[in-house]
């Protein structure tokens, strides 16, 4: 990564790393040295990135192979999932958006990853959380609208 970035560095070696799995046919990803040395960052920064692949059910860790891409699921990250729970059962501006347990069960991803996609979607507009009454549909998105 040649700049800084105001998004996340990890999250963009993410995308990367994201694009790279859609468009080819590998089972595994190279070494985190080698995905340190093609993306000029940290080990840490990799790290981040694979966690949250992770966490989108994109790839999984294999103890004594390294990282292995998930094959079958469904193509798109946690958050484009999430964001299209809002057309999927039919929300309105003002509805009850799903608690975290229950979008924990339903795309069976972690309460750290979910939290992580909700907080985003607080972020960029989506939703507003009500004191006492969860979190509620604040606006519905639009293509440029995803976390």
């Amino acid at each position: 990564m040649s700049q800084a970035s105001p998004r996340g560095t990890y999250l963009q070696v993410s995308e990367s790393l994201r694009q790279q799995i859609e468009s080819g046919d590998a089972d595994t990803l190279p070494s985190e040295a080698a995905l340190m040395s093609s993306h000029g960052v940290s080990r840490n920064t990799i790290r981040r990135a694979l966690k949250t692949l992770e966490a989108d059910g994109v790839v999984q860790s294999a103890p004594g192979i390294g990282w292995r891409v998930v094959r079958g699921g469904d193509p798109r990250s946690l958050g484009e999932r999430m964001t299209d729970v809002i057309a999927e059962d039919s929300l309105s501006v003002g509805d009850t958006y799903p608690s975290e347990a229950k979008l924990c069960e339903r795309f069976g991803a972690s309460r750290t990853a979910v939290r992580r996609v909700l907080a985003q979607m607080e972020g960029i507009g989506l939703l507003a959380t009500v004191h006492g009454k969860g979190r509620t549909v604040r606006a519905l998105p639009t293509p440029t609208m995803r976390p």
